[in-house]
């Protein structure tokens, strides 16, 4: 994993010569997304970041690069009020211009991801107790935290099967569909009967809930003085995760995020059990 301080070059702030609208030639219009506008004052924040922010979550997973035009389109923005707003981020590189005019993500994008896997100890920790769980399971293996009102995957460890659930890592998914985010909410001391339920038993189970054909249990992870850190999780086809298939495995995925909690608060011979707490969700 590379050093977040090193030196950083700003990416090339020329333009391709491709004949794309990407140009400095292009005029400045004072055509802006009101929707944008609204949203961000609405919430307080700062329009210009508002739209940065559109920009780097306009590449969806597995798009390496896309031309000014389709990044307009996906933010909702003028060409020149994008074309701006990327210039800029290259000049910290966040985005990259490639020769043929288009745009990619750079490399500060990747050490922000970083920092933020760091603080949950994914390489000593986290990861090694996914990759024990899916040996012990023989089904993909994650674990998720809370991001406000969602669930976020920020560890994940694929399993040996041909057939299995894909996740994407980061993606912002609800917290009251799918085992990994109810089991969230009910040791955040979510009220009702479902969330006293999964208090009660520790674990969770579901079946299509959030995604139609996907199964999966879950378990509550927790750090030092029993504060909730997120829940782990083993996932695949429901064809194969049966109802009482899931029910066999429980157990597994519970003592998988016991030993996590024991790693993640730095005691490996304490006794645990599961308990209510309010959550804080970092390290």
């Amino acid at each position: 994993m590379g050093n977040p301080s090193t030196t950083r070059s700003s990416a090339p702030s020329n333009t391709a010569s491709s004949g794309k609208a990407d140009s400095s030639s292009l005029p400045v219009t004072a055509h802006d997304d009101d929707a944008g506008q609204t949203r961000a004052r609405e919430s307080g924040g700062v329009i210009a970041v508002t739209r940065a922010l559109q920009v780097l979550e306009a590449f969806a997973l597995g798009e390496s690069h896309l031309p000014l035009a389709e990044l307009s389109r996906r933010c909702g923005l003028h060409k020149t009020t994008v074309l701006r707003l990327a210039r800029t981020l290259s000049q910290s590189g966040y985005l990259v211009q490639r020769e043929d005019g288009d745009w990619r993500l750079g490399p500060a994008t990747g050490w922000l991801g970083a920092r933020y896997q760091a603080g949950f100890d994914v390489q000593n920790v986290m990861e090694p107790a996914l990759r024990a769980l899916t040996q012990a399971t023989g089904e993909s293996a994650a674990f998720y935290v809370r991001e406000g009102n969602l669930r976020t995957c920020i560890v994940r460890v694929e399993g040996p099967q041909a057939l299995r659930h894909h996740a994407r890592m980061g993606e912002g998914l609800p917290l009251d569909k799918g085992s990994p985010g109810r089991v969230i909410l009910a040791f955040s001391g979510e009220p009702g009967a479902v969330y006293e339920a999964i208090r009660q038993r520790g674990y969770h189970w579901s079946i299509s809930e959030r995604e139609q054909g996907v199964a999966t249990v879950s378990a509550p992870v927790f750090g030092m003085h029993w504060r909730l850190m997120g829940s782990v999780c083993i996932s695949g086809p429901a064809s194969r995760l049966t109802e009482d298939r899931l029910q066999g495995l429980a157990q597994t995925v519970v003592s998988a995020a016991t030993q996590l909690s024991y790693a993640l608060a730095g005691n490996a011979s304490a006794q645990a059990a599961p308990v209510q707490r309010e959550s804080h969700w970092h390290p």
